[in-house]
């Protein structure tokens, strides 16, 4: 006996549909937002129970404490509303899908063993956004008077005060509080990063990813949570295109007549883009990775394989693009073998 459960949740309460296997409505609920409510309802509907909700702020969390209670649980993007609108509509449609069959995208949710490094990588991409964003201002006020900033001098304490020097009084009070900010907020970066750090190195794989050019450190740590298994993915290819780093062809006419009227195919120049539905973290870890590369580290094979593509034509963005898939599809072969990087092995991009 199949339950089919979708669930509208919001801040405060949360609507419970169910359907049986037939797609008859078999019961609905309200129910208060909490955790303990939320799982004594499940559980209170008798049979085999597939859960389905909708991805938002609370879904991480509604999947961690409902999974234990079903035979599966689906957390699905949220489709454009279409009509009359309902908390009841929505549960039972989502309901009606899951039995169905019919939704298409999934998103992943489990955390694995990774729960604690997933947080701690959160807390440590936002901290190092606002230090970015602190700086900014910093630069900004200063050229805002006709001072030249250039580099990472002007955020230092070495260099301070000739910079302060060089400004009014009105400005140079406000510049003294945003460099008062950034001397706290460059703490707690570093605080956060220790941590990150120091949770990465209790999984022996990131000790093995990282060994990848380009892939340091923090960005093994990034990467663990985001993934959480490379057995996700059976190709490479598809976690090229979880990555952003899929290319997309478009044409509209494949195929013209020549002068004598025959059909041949169109020599078309076509739009060569990047896939918007991806995971932005990965695509930031992954071309971060190949600018590494192209920029640090110019002793590696990899930089060589990059340099023949530049100089046999290549568009730098397409080269960097090309990089970003090799290294990605390295540390996917480098994950499922456990194995360490070994150039001569991984210079081509292994099938994963």
């Amino acid at each position: 006996m199949d339950r089919f459960i979708g669930i509208d949740v919001h801040a405060a309460s949360s609507t419970v549909a169910v359907i049986n296997g037939k797609g008859k409505r078999v019961a609905q609920h309200v129910v208060e937002t909490n955790g303990r409510a939320l799982i004594d309802c499940i559980r209170l509907i008798p049979g085999r129970r597939h859960l389905c909700v909708e991805e938002g702020v609370q879904s991480a969390w509604l999947y961690e404490i409902l999974a234990p209670h079903a035979e599966d649980m689906v957390v699905t993007c949220v489709s454009e509303s279409r009509g009359q609108k309902s908390d009841e509509r929505d549960a039972f449609g989502l309901a009606e899908k899951l039995r169905l069959g019919a939704i298409e995208t999934r998103v992943f949710k489990d955390h694995g063993p990774y729960r604690k490094l997933r947080e701690l990588a959160r807390v440590h991409s936002m901290v190092v956004c606002d230090v970015v964003r602190v700086q900014n201002r910093l630069k900004s006020f200063l050229r805002s008077r006709g001072i030249a900033v250039d580099g990472k001098a002007v955020y230092g304490k070495t260099h301070r005060d000739a910079f302060l020097k060089k400004l009014p009084d009105g400005t140079r009070a406000a510049v003294q509080t945003v460099y008062s900010e950034y001397d706290v907020l460059a703490e707690i970066r570093n605080v956060a990063q220790k941590e990150l750090l120091a949770e990465a190195r209790k999984h022996p794989i990131a000790a093995v990813l990282q060994t990848c050019p380009g892939i340091g450190p923090i960005r093994a740590a990034q990467l663990l949570p985001v993934v959480v298994t490379p057995h996700r993915f059976r190709t490479k290819r598809q976690f090229w295109s979880y990555c952003g780093l899929a290319i997309v062809m478009r044409s509209s006419a494949d195929w013209v007549r020549d002068k004598s009227g025959t059909w041949q195919r169109a020599k078309l120049q076509t739009t060569r883009g990047l896939n918007v539905n991806h995971n932005h973290p990965l695509k930031a870890i992954f071309k971060g990775a190949a600018i590494t590369v192209i920029t640090q580290l110019q002793d590696d094979p990899l930089y060589s394989d990059y340099k023949r593509m530049i100089d046999a034509g290549t568009k730098p963005n397409l080269a960097r693009l090309t990089l970003a898939r090799k290294i990605a599809a390295t540390v996917l072969t480098m994950w499922k073998r456990k194995e360490a990087y070994e150039p001569d092995k991984y210079r081509k991009a292994p099938p994963a």
